[in-house]
């Protein structure tokens, strides 16, 4: 059962952000729709556009310097749909966070774990919990985003600098991180998916993108795409620093 499931973020409610506490025996589908009801009259811009909304995290990721918070289920964009190139931004945008934010704490669920081809690599501190009320992203507690449909970021988002609101939805996310649970079950994988493979080796050869995808038979489009997706797995923007962690993990 989801220790998670009996707390409503009634802090997640502007006037009740000063009385604390949380409520009892709240289903996280009644979380949910709290917090639709809650966040559609919040104070923010709406931001939609796939350009824009790219445009909005990029800047709210870039501009933490302290702490970054996130709900996040890794798996969720799975099957709806969305362009290689946003799932690949937002791959970027972990690892930026990783790279340059002294906190990162993101909450997933497990579900969201289970569903991954690969393991999860995850900058920062995670923990699991069942469920997740809906994502977010919180940068140094001064600016949030939450999606317009609170599912998925492409959609659109809400950008949120209400001081009220925003520390009422670190208490949120402050309640699902104590009662999740540390992620202790993913295994580094001794290798990268197959058929990132012969990317790898065309990496460490110091191929061009034209010659590298003319000798492994594909676009130089989905050549691109798959050198976004071994970065990912690698944990890393830098093509320089692939090979060095591909080292480091074996893989070569």
């Amino acid at each position: 059962m989801d220790r998670c499931k009996g707390v409503i973020a009634v802090s997640a409610i502007p006037g009740s952000v000063l009385g604390g506490g949380v409520g009892v025996g709240v289903s996280g589908g009644d979380v949910r729709e709290m917090s639709q009801f809650v966040l559609r009259d919040a104070p923010g811009r709406q931001v939609r556009g796939v350009a824009q909304v790219r445009a909005a995290l990029g800047r709210l990721v870039r501009s933490a310097r302290r702490e970054l918070l996130s709900f996040d289920d890794p798996s969720g964009a799975l099957g709806h749909g969305i362009p290689e190139p946003f799932l690949e931004f937002a791959a970027s945008c972990v690892q930026t966070a990783g790279d340059q934010i002294p906190v990162v704490r993101r909450v997933a669920p497990r579900h969201g774990l289970a569903h991954l081809p690969a393991p999860w690599l995850c900058p920062g501190e995670a923990r699991v919990t069942d469920s997740i009320p809906f994502k977010l992203l919180v940068a140094d507690r001064s600016i949030a985003a939450v999606p317009l449909d609170l599912e998925l970021h492409y959609h659109g988002v809400l950008l949120i600098r209400d001081p009220v609101v925003v520390q009422a939805l670190v208490r949120v996310h402050r309640a699902w991180w104590e009662c999740g649970d540390a992620v202790t079950d993913q295994v580094e994988p001794t290798g990268p998916p197959s058929h990132l493979q012969p990317v790898l080796h065309a990496l460490l050869a110091g191929l061009t993108d034209e010659t590298a995808a003319t000798r492994l038979g594909m676009s130089g489009r989905t050549y691109s795409r798959r050198v976004g997706e071994l970065l990912t797995a690698l944990g890393t923007t830098s093509r320089f620093r692939a090979g060095a962690e591909a080292a480091r993990r074996g893989w070569v």
